[in-house]
């Protein structure tokens, strides 16, 4: 898909150094990628506490009853 994107010259240049990408594109296509991960993580670490699992040994005292 074609966009048309206003960037900060500075900030991609030093994101094409840093990363070590040959093009704008790939640099960008990248940043989006790490971006939506660490998105989908903190999303994840949310959730910590929130769910209520059973050790194997209360499974298993659950079965016996």
């Amino acid at each position: 898909m074609a966009t048309n994107l206003s960037l900060d010259d500075r900030l991609l240049q030093r994101a094409l150094r840093i990363g070590g990408h040959r093009t704008k594109k790939a640099t960008v296509t990248e940043a989006l990628e790490e971006y939506i991960a660490r998105r989908r993580r903190a999303k994840i670490v949310e959730l910590f506490g929130t769910l209520d699992i059973d050790t194997p040994s209360e499974a298993k005292a659950q079965r016996r009853r």
